[in-house]
């Protein structure tokens, strides 16, 4: 199947071409035909599959006959986020460059004015944050009566941040008879009801199981005590060949301390989290895509529907809170058909969400061992006699019988009566640099980072 096979118009086409794609996912295959016969829906689809331009590709259709008028928008778009928010106004500008359409962001954090002076002007699209949303409404600068088509996204995250009440409030300004979507990875209980309250005879499209993880992402637990996450950490970034990474907190603090944690050790890291405003939250999302940082540290607040290409890794350094956050976490690598990592750090206090997570997805997550380090560790035996070889070490008794045939050094001046070095017990090297016990072949012969002895009780 292809995109000329889903009804859309010629211009929308050759913007989808000039984008790139040219086979739709199972949830646009579904999805774009039932919108643009102008139905209810709902979707349910993991993250990373593709939900975002299953409901922008008809719209842009949709849209594209009728006129605006000032104050009233045509179609709204809920996201819960920020940075939701402004992907999807991405994705218009990128779809819909050859139809003359209008859209208007509203998100907080930034100023007012050049919003008020959008819906003035009169829009087609509008994609909002509730909050910023319902501001603007109480001080009567927008009005939802003229809009024909409503898109709720991320439904579960908007129950997670206490958003539906606003949901339900807006839904009720709007006017009966339109069409509503409703996207969301999981279908708790107060969503349904949502769902049943405000869709008329919605279709339902699922492509696949709730909460389950994508089958390209290797997902691993790293067993570690508390204090041992940012050494265990450490020694992931640097021997799993990494090449852009995620790592998820559950504290903003967490991530602050953390950034500069890993910035102090060398690595080129950013971060992101609720606390900094638009304007940073976006450049340092920028400076991630671009590549002028290849690691970022990050609240929930990235969770959910960021579509960064190229994300090969995801650290979860503290097991989230909610198990769907597992999923979502884990769903910013491994998109588009291709493969990623993810390492989740467990700590004794960890143990009752890790379960949780397991008992959501229906699935045990292996734990990191052995078999499963990426880097290339030499032998530490062959090492030794390598070094050996190319530099002859000489004996400390060599070094004393040596020091017999030199001239007498003039006797030091004696301050108190001391035990003699020789007397003094020495510490060994420890055993990672012994062979005590012959390995048998294909087990572990190298250096072994503490975290992999750890395991659970």
């Amino acid at each position: 199947m292809t995109f000329a096979d889903l009804g859309l118009s010629p211009e929308l086409l050759k913007a989808v071409d000039d984008a790139g794609y040219t086979e739709p996912t199972p949830i646009q295959a579904e999805a774009i035909p039932t919108v643009l016969m102008m139905r209810d829906l709902i979707g349910i689809a993991q993250t990373g599959t593709g939900k975002t331009a299953g409901f922008v590709l008809p719209m842009i259709d949709i849209m594209a006959a009728g006129r605006r008028r000032a104050l009233m928008p045509r179609s709204l778009i809920l996201e819960p986020t920020r940075e939701l928010a402004a992907q999807v106004a991405e994705n218009f500008e990128k779809y819909g460059k050859n139809h003359d359409l209008k859209m208007a962001l509203l998100i907080g954090g930034v100023q007012m004015g050049d919003q008020v002076k959008a819906l003035n002007e009169g829009v087609d699209v509008l994609i909002a944050t509730p909050g910023r949303l319902m501001d603007l409404f109480e001080r009567g600068k927008i009005l939802l009566n003229g809009c024909e088509l409503l898109v709720i996204d991320e439904a579960d995250r908007m129950l997670d941040m206490g958003f539906i009440p606003d949901i339900e409030f807006i839904c009720s300004k709007l006017p009966d008879t339109r069409q509503t979507m409703l996207f969301s990875a999981t279908m708790p209980p107060p969503i349904e009801k949502l769902a049943k309250n405000f869709l008329d005879n919605p279709k339902r499209i699922e492509v696949s199981r709730a909460a389950s993880t994508n089958k390209d992402i290797t997902a691993f637990k790293v067993p570690v005590k508390a204090r041992q996450k940012r050494d265990t950490l450490e020694w992931l970034l640097g021997n799993d060949h990494v090449e852009t990474a995620i790592i998820f907190a559950n504290r903003k603090t967490t991530v602050r301390e953390l950034n500069k944690h890993l910035q102090r050790s060398g690595f080129a890291s950013g971060e992101i989290h609720g606390d900094m405003d638009q304007a940073n939250r976006i450049k340092e999302l920028n400076r991630f895509k671009a590549g002028e940082i290849n690691i970022l540290v990050a609240s929930d607040v990235a969770a959910r529907g960021l579509d960064i290409k190229g994300v090969s890794h995801v650290f979860n350094f503290d097991t989230p809170w909610h198990p769907d956050d597992y999923v979502h976490r884990i769903g910013r690598t491994g998109r588009a058909g291709a493969k990623g990592r993810a390492f989740t750090l467990v700590a004794e206090d960890d143990a009752e969400a890790i379960q949780n997570v397991e008992k959501l997805t229906k699935v045990e997550i292996p734990v990191f061992g052995k078999s499963d380090v990426r880097v290339e560790l030499k032998d530490s035996g062959a090492a030794d006699e390598t070094k050996a070889d190319d530099k002859p070490r000489r004996s400390r008794s060599k070094r004393r019988d040596d020091r017999q045939d030199d001239p007498p050094k003039k006797p030091r001046k004696e301050k108190r009566d001391k035990p003699a070095r020789a007397e003094k017990p020495k510490r060994g090297r420890g055993k990672r640099d012994q062979d005590d016990e012959p390995v048998e072949a294909g087990e572990w012969n190298g250096p072994k980072p503490g975290f992999l002895g750890v395991g659970f009780d």
